[in-house]
């Protein structure tokens, strides 16, 4: 397993604990609702999200008969998707005592993660598109699948 597939799974498990901490905040103490937003996001872009994408990176290739497009953007998008959800969800839980540095944070946060996607979209379209399908070779590395001649 690649590691940023890792990463991604165990991202998605650190990222549960971190909406589950921020919900029993939520519970425990009525002004702690203004943790909502941190709370979902923390949640769905956190856990579920980061899960998908990494059964995807997993999976993917594999469906398709072919290596990832582009590995390294894979890492990339893995430190821009916790990096920029860490800033979303610290903006979220900052704004309501400090408007202005809480909403540039949740910003900053949001265009690291819309990256992450952005990769993580062409990188899967190129992937699983169309092109000439990849058999294992002896060393288990894929490659083209042998013509016919004629």
């Amino acid at each position: 397993m690649e590691w940023f597939v890792r990463g991604f799974i165990r991202s998605a498990v650190a990222w549960l604990g971190v909406g589950g901490v921020l919900g029993l905040v939520m519970l425990l103490a009525p002004a702690g609702m203004v943790a909502r937003p941190a709370h979902m996001h923390a949640n769905l872009l956190g856990f579920v999200s980061m899960m998908i994408l990494g059964v995807a990176y997993h999976v993917l290739p594999r469906f398709a008969g072919r290596p990832l497009h582009r590995r390294r953007w894979a890492a990339v998008h893995f430190w821009l998707a916790n990096l920029g959800l860490a800033l979303q969800v610290g903006g979220f839980l900052l704004r309501p005592f400090a408007w202005a540095p809480g909403t540039g944070i949740l910003i900053a946060g949001s265009l690291l993660g819309a990256a992450g996607i952005g990769l993580f979209i062409v990188n899967v379209w190129v992937t699983v598109g169309p092109g000439v399908p990849l058999v294992a070779g002896p060393s288990g590395l894929p490659r083209p699948r042998p013509t016919s001649p004629g």
